[in-house]
């Protein structure tokens, strides 16, 4: 009955998301924007109803990028949120961003950005050589090409780092219908956010009132 301790719970790990930027969102080419950022609302959604410890950078805000994804902005509000702006590509040598993450004292760090093969795949193997446990939530991710996307995901997967996907995370983290406090919200981020499972629940739901 004991679940295995390499799954993700509320209370296991951090999420990291990593460049949600205009700029950036402008040559991903390898996922649709409208998927992309249905998934990011999922992951956003998902962390704030879990109170899931959860750190936005940027890079460039001012300069260059633009701000975050509306979803982003929505589920943590800039002003109160504590983004962390960079320089750098890689967020793990980031010493403000670095600090942050390693702050949370979380063992497990789940990762999401554009792109893939480089706002991603340097802080995941970062984290990885440091002893940390690595997810990416790979459909919250995208590049330049789907050739770019493929082969950072490869290359993370043959270091060691774990793929998952959006609904695959939310649900993760609620494991139990039963889990009365969470069902509600959860359900109804997936109405909201979940493609054709979204609408399978609205039509269950539906039903059931009858």
């Amino acid at each position: 009955m004991k679940p295995s301790s390499k799954l993700l719970s509320p209370e296991n790990h951090a999420l990291v998301l990593i460049d949600f930027e205009g700029q950036m969102a402008f040559a991903t080419k390898s996922i649709s924007m409208n998927e992309l950022r249905n998934n990011v609302a999922v992951l956003c959604g998902a962390s704030k109803i879990f109170n899931v410890p959860t750190i936005i950078t940027t890079v460039a805000e001012q300069s260059f990028s633009g701000p975050v994804f509306p979803e982003i902005e929505e589920a943590y509000p800039m002003a109160t949120s504590g983004y962390i702006d960079r320089t750098t590509m890689n967020t793990w040598e980031d010493e403000a961003a670095y600090k942050a993450i390693t702050a949370t004292q979380k063992q497990k760090l789940v990762f999401a950005g554009l792109w893939t093969g480089v706002c991603i795949v340097g802080p995941a193997l970062s984290a990885l050589e440091e002893g940390y446990d690595v997810y990416v939530i790979t459909d919250a991710c995208g590049d330049v090409s789907d050739e770019a996307h493929e082969r950072a995901v490869q290359r993370m997967i043959h270091s060691g780092v774990k793929p998952m996907t959006s609904i695959q995370y939310i649900l993760e983290l609620q494991r139990d219908w039963a889990r009365q406090e969470t069902y509600g919200p959860v359900t109804d981020l997936m109405k909201k956010y979940g493609a054709s499972y979204g609408l399978g629940i609205h039509y269950a739901h539906h039903m059931l009132n009858h």
